[in-house]
């Protein structure tokens, strides 16, 4: 009894919840490893493991910011049921050397590798991205499992009276057995079984008598279900699915990527507007002012004061509407990366300033020309000539087209699933084929030994004798004469294949598409750039002219409002064109497949080799 005890201990021990659990960790990581191997010829840590330094809960709790439940903070602040069959999740504690510090009356100041960082560890997406490549690999586990021996026990105890003669008979029957079965990639199934019985009366001479047994088959399908091919089938397309999963999350995780730059920028472009809006309304305020003075000075009609009065009040509303969305998008931009949106959070505007920096230091050549061609002077009927768009230097990532299609074609992950998607179809056909052939199976048996009842107690204990075993074979075969479902399979299984090929030269348009857009807006984004540059320049040196003739008494207010006007509408459009630029050209990159993304969500943008290339 002592040791079937310990020996149920054991069994607990290593198959408790928390064992299994473990163990699912371990297997999946471990393919996972492999296919990213296989997908990417490299491996990175993969985890779905919720982060220590929960910066959510952080700023719930260090903001003082209201929330509704203790789900709010994580799983590891729920209460948990009595019969919970796992330990209790440990409340994880950050040291304060490592973890940035967070003020519950100063807003945490993220910068755009923070933001892509944050993103990777908190977003609700990207978590359920790396979750959906973890259970494919549980998925592939369990095809695998198919192919494993499997190993089964079953023991049993049955105690019995019998009172219906004259004595009565008393006695116990103890059953076990295991057994051990494969399924072999040829299609074969193979199991094997080895019993005992152990009877003993209780009441009478107490006799006793040990049943051993033990048998083992083979079945082997010789037509339909035969084959490598056919049997393995399940355990191939879940090996590829895998595959597809890991290249599907490092599409997913570039493209998130470049989602959280587009918005991290946009919301910092709608934050300079609102600069702009302010500069504006301030800069109003004072020529309102001074209109009233010139008109109070007889020097101004009182026409031209409610003119500027009207544009003050037009400001103020810009400036209001320009805060209010900015607010708006801020809020959504911090749901983006798995943030509260009430949680006080500030974008670092260094970054728009850096873009700025940038385009002045590529474009400066161009910019020089063109502002030497503003200044120069021509006869009112000089043959006016149109400079082509795509002249002067181009950016770092504007790469000739035919390159830039054959990088994405070679590189874009999506288009090789949908390339595998048609090997895949074409499996499915063989598949469908082979359901129309008959069944045609052989199956050999035998058994040796004898089994016990308490009806046998008083006989002697069974032996295996191989040489007085009972053995058998059984050939069936079964006409394919019924076959409708087999062949409507057939017939849907060469329909997926045309879809799935129509399905790959689609997404292929579509890539081709997509790249050519990207080229073009490229090249849009940066006329823009110089244009509005000059249109910047040209609009401040317009509102300081315009200024002075006011001071003169050589202009209208009206004239100084339309030069302010144009002023915040080409500061704005720079920030856009700016800001349009960069996001093209990771979009672009995006796009040819180049931009690689590493496990921490930190992109690495096309290697140097194309820039010397192509600057």
């Amino acid at each position: 009894m002592l040791v079937a005890l310990l020996g149920s201990a054991f069994l607990q021990g290593c198959f408790a919840p928390s064992a299994q659990v473990s163990d699912a960790d371990r297997v999946a990581s471990q393919i996972i490893q492999e296919k990213q191997q296989q997908a990417l010829g490299r491996t990175e840590p993969f985890s779905i493991e919720r982060p220590e330094d929960n910066l959510r809960r952080r700023l719930l709790l260090d903001q003082l910011l209201p929330h509704g439940s203790p789900a709010s903070l994580g799983v590891e602040q729920l209460t948990l049921p009595d019969n919970w069959p796992l330990p209790k999740p440990a409340v994880t504690t950050i040291s304060a050397s490592t973890a940035p510090a967070i003020s519950s009356d100063q807003p945490l100041s993220v910068s755009l590798l923070d933001a892509l960082q944050i993103a990777a560890r908190h977003s609700r997406d990207y978590q359920s991205a790396k979750e959906n490549v973890f259970q494919t690999a549980l998925a592939l586990d369990l095809e695998r499992d198919s192919f494993r021996t499997s190993l089964a026990g079953l023991f049993s105890t049955a105690p019995s009276t019998d009172l219906s003669g004259p004595d009565t008979v008393s006695g116990v029957e103890n059953h076990g057995e295991v057994s051990l079965s494969k399924t072999l990639q040829g299609g074969a199934s193979v199991a094997t079984r080895l019993g005992f019985d152990l009877v003993k009366l209780l009441t009478g001479d107490h006799s006793s008598s040990l049943g051993l047994i033990a048998d083992a088959s083979i079945s082997i399908p010789l037509l339909r279900g035969s084959g490598k091919e056919i049997v393995t089938e399940p355990l191939q397309q879940a090996e590829r699915e895998t595959v597809y999963a890991i290249w599907g999350f490092e599409r997913f995780k570039r493209t998130f990527a470049v989602s959280v730059a587009s918005d991290y920028l946009s919301v910092l472009q709608q934050l300079d507007q609102v600069r702009n809006a302010e500069e504006n309304y301030r800069s109003l305020i004072t020529s309102a002012r001074r209109a009233r003075r010139l008109a109070d000075a007889g020097r101004l009609p009182e026409i031209q004061v409610d003119q500027a009065r009207q544009d003050e009040l037009r400001a103020r509303d810009r400036w209001i509407s320009a805060e209010q969305s900015y607010l708006n998008l801020l809020d959504r931009f911090k749901l983006t990366l798995g943030l509260p949106a009430d949680a006080q959070l500030e974008l670092q505007r260094e970054e728009l300033a850096s873009l700025g920096e940038r385009a002045q230091t590529a474009l400066q050549e161009d910019l020089a020309r063109r502002a030497e061609q503003s200044q120069q002077t021509l006869p009112a009927d000089a043959p006016v000539e149109l400079p082509p768009m795509d002249q002067g230097v181009r950016g770092r990532f504007e790469i000739p087209e035919a390159e830039a299609l054959r990088t994405a074609l070679e590189k874009r992950l999506d288009l090789q699933i949908s390339e595998g998607r048609i090997n895949d179809a074409q499996r499915q056909v063989v598949v469908a084929a082979d359901g129309l052939d008959a069944d045609l199976n052989l199956t050999l048996a035998g058994t040796a030994g004898e089994s016990r009842s308490l009806a046998g107690a008083g006989l002697s204990d069974a032996k295996l004798r191989p040489e007085k075993g009972r053995y058998s074979a059984l050939l069936s075969f079964a006409p394919p004469w019924e076959r409708t479902a087999e062949r409507n399979a057939l017939r849907n299984s060469l329909i997926d294949l045309d879809q799935a090929v129509r399905n790959y030269q689609e997404l292929e348009d579509q890539v081709k598409l997509a790249v050519r857009n990207d080229l073009r807006n490229l090249q849009q984004y940066r006329e823009q750039v110089q244009i509005q540059s000059l249109s910047v320049t040209l609009a401040k040196r317009r509102v300081e002219s315009t200024d002075l003739f006011l001071r003169a008494g050589r202009a209208e207010i009206r004239d100084l409002l339309d030069a302010q006007e144009a002023l915040v509408s080409a500061q704005n459009a720079l920030t856009s064109a700016l800001v349009s630029y960069r996001i093209g050209e990771l979009e672009l990159q995006r796009d040819m497949g180049t931009l690689q993304v590493d496990e921490r969500g930190l992109w690495h943008e096309m290697t140097e080799q194309h820039e010397e290339r192509h600057d």
